[in-house]
């Protein structure tokens, strides 16, 4: 696995292609996506890595799945990642935020899989909206999802609720122990425009 730095740094670079190929300026750029100019310029120069919600917005002012601003993998088109390997991202830009590793997250793939480990008191509230459908599976733990307009479900280990990811919907940790989830999100195959909800 290559390290933070050089990920980061074509992550960064990536999306820098990526606005140069649409024509707009960075400016513009962080605008649409709801961030501060500084704040991109150290994402495309490497020094800072965006966040989960960060990445979805940044996806969405470009015309793009979040996969399309991470990098190819490299291989026939088989991917295995192991124990301690894949792309951790925060869930928001702040230091209490809960990280997410992503598994599959890959240029031109529709699907998405996110493990997330959230300990309680990690911040893990943000409302997300997209286009698609996600289920979100316990693996140990309890995780409280509520889905505007459809309610507020716990979910225990080995359970499942399946959405249309369209819905705002956030997690909140259920009880004091640590929760493990997975989480899958298939884009519709027409692609992007991804809709973060702004807060």
């Amino acid at each position: 696995m290559e390290d933070e730095a050089a990920l980061n740094a074509r992550v960064g670079a990536t999306i820098r292609a990526l606005r140069e190929k649409t024509g707009l300026s960075m400016r513009e750029l962080a605008r649409r996506a709801g961030v501060s100019q500084p704040f991109l310029s150290q994402i495309e120069r490497g020094v800072s890595a965006p966040s989960m919600i960060t990445t979805y917005r940044l996806a969405e002012a470009l015309g793009e799945r979040p996969g399309a601003l991470l990098p190819a993998p490299d291989g026939t088109g088989m991917t295995v990642v192991r124990a301690g390997e894949g792309r951790e991202i925060p869930v928001a830009n702040r230091p209490d935020a809960a990280r997410g590793r992503a598994l599959v997250m890959q240029p031109g793939n529709p699907l998405e899989v996110i493990e997330y480990v959230v300990a309680p008191g990690e911040y893990l509230e943000e409302w997300f909206a997209l286009p698609g459908d996600m289920a979100v599976y316990v693996v140990d733990g309890r995780l409280e999802v509520e889905v505007e307009g459809a309610g507020t479900v716990v979910l225990g280990p080995r359970e499942l609720v399946a959405h249309p990811a369209s819905a705002r919907h956030r997690w909140r940790v259920h009880g004091e122990a640590p929760v493990h989830v997975l989480l899958t999100i298939a884009h519709p195959p027409e692609g992007p425009t991804l809709r973060p909800p702004r807060s």
